[in-house]
């Protein structure tokens, strides 16, 4: 069976793929194929730059034919590796041998041998994937995100003067401002951004046990580590980590998952808020023509953009968690579920991407219901009681908390008559009276800054 829309067994490359197909440029076997190709071939030229004396004779001119092997990367070429990987049953020794055929098509058939000299497949995989995954969230991923975070602004700022009922413990509590609580999420997500880009993209590169064996075997007066440094963190853009095994210990990498996994919470955090006041009517929906809400019941506008995130994300979650403490554990200086597990490193990526792009759409159909937020807060009364007896306190007059309390905690409605028979019956100067009728569920919401 072709592989389809249709067909295809993972919603990311079936229902979703139009939403996150820019993430193949990064996260597929042809993107990894691609990459490998990109570090091998930067390695030798490295090697050239160095000089290497059997490389001193190699012709600079040819350096960017080189780099057109990985620039002009095709997927004939893709799939001539997968051809030769069926002899090798080895996918970087595949790569190795496509661009020692190219090499010769080049003139440079007798420098060959210094395609992946001295190095193990994972000095290559553990500097592909780190690239690949640094130019996914360079490219796409902080883009969409900051979009999202741009968007909660923008609402922030439109909503900032909405008084809103807010809710602890699911009941009504004092006031705040709707554009108050979208810059919460703002916040937050600011700041846990801030905390990921800081991490650097890590990176190994030290040969088969991390020690440079072959390297320095071969030439022993050559400082290779400080070649790898260069080669690593000047010409790749990396975090070469300094004492590693055969491979990268991925503690960085499973803090930049930590990061993402803790930047969807926060979504899933503001998902389930919009869904709930989407269920109180504080927020009514965009309609668009020809859309169905419930199959059954046609008044239906359901908050789907915003549950079909909320799923993405749990998703996404549960691979990057696997991701983080999974790829930190090896067998003493290796073992093969590291490559097992990176191969799912694009996975929950296009998750967090589809669940930004169904944020994002379900924000621009949100319609503030000020009708429904207002009689809220009108059949509340009972929470300026905090700011009553706030004053009260300040007054100096006797037990206000208690006073209040006994006013307010009858589980009957408290109403704006109830709260000024209230104030009119205390024994309070008349200036501190209109104090306390200027308090209104409307008009007590505090203050914030954005």
């Amino acid at each position: 069976m072709e592989l389809t829309e249709l067909t295809a067994i993972s919603p990311v490359d079936g229902r979703y793929r139009s939403k996150c197909d820019v993430l193949a440029d990064y996260f597929s076997e042809f993107a990894l194929i691609r990459y490998r190709v990109m570090v091998e071939v930067e390695y030798f030229i490295a090697l050239c730059e160095l000089p290497l004396p059997q490389l001193a004779d190699v012709d600079r001119s040819t350096f960017e034919k080189l780099r057109d092997l990985y620039r002009d990367f095709s997927e004939k070429d893709a799939l001539r590796v997968k051809e030769i990987e069926k002899t090798t049953n080895h996918d970087v020794k595949a790569v190795e041998y496509l661009i020692k055929g190219k090499m010769d098509e080049l003139g440079l058939e007798r420098h060959k041998e210094f395609v992946h000299f001295g190095l193990t497949s994972q000095d290559i995989n553990n500097t592909a994937v780190p690239a690949s995954l640094r130019d996914a969230a360079n490219d796409v991923y902080y883009p969409l995100l900051e979009q999202l975070v741009a968007k909660l602004v923008s609402l922030s700022k439109e909503w900032a003067e909405i008084p809103l009922l807010a809710h602890t413990h699911g009941q009504p509590a004092s006031p705040t401002k709707l554009g108050k609580e979208i810059e919460v999420f703002v916040e937050r997500l600011g700041k846990q951004i801030a905390l990921v880009r800081a991490i650097p993209s890590p990176a190994k590169f030290g040969g088969a046990t991390g020690n440079f064996n072959a390297h320095v075997a071969a030439y022993p007066d050559i400082d290779w580590v400080a070649f790898a440094n260069h080669f690593v963190n000047d010409v790749l853009h990396l975090d070469r980590s300094q004492v590693t095994t055969q491979i990268e210990h991925y503690d960085n990498i499973a803090a930049i998952f930590d990061s993402f996994k803790r930047i969807n919470t926060i979504l899933i955090d503001f998902c389930r808020d919009i869904w709930t006041y989407v269920s109180m009517e504080y927020f009514k929906q965009r309609i668009k023509a020809g859309e169905v809400g419930s199959s059954a019941m046609p008044h239906k506008v359901n908050p789907i953009d915003f549950e079909n995130a909320e799923g993405n994300l749990g998703v996404a979650n549960a691979v990057f968690e696997h991701l983080s403490s999974k790829l930190p554990v090896s067998r003493m200086q290796r073992d093969l579920t590291d490559s097992t597990v990176l191969r799912n490193v694009g996975v929950p990526v296009a998750h967090t991407v589809v669940a930004f792009k169904s944020i994002l759409k379900g924000l621009d159909k949100l319609i503030v219901n000020l009708d429904a937020i207002n009689e809220d807060l009108e059949n509340n009364w009972a929470v300026v009681a905090e700011g009553i007896q706030t004053i009260l306190r300040r007054e100096e007059y006797p037990n206000p908390y208690e006073a209040l309390k006994a006013l307010t905690r009858t589980n009957k409605t408290i109403g704006r008559e109830d709260i000024r028979n209230f104030i009119e019956s205390l024994d309070v100067a008349e200036n501190v009276k209109e104090e306390l009728r200027a308090l209104s569920p409307q008009t007590y919401t505090g203050v914030w800054k954005y």
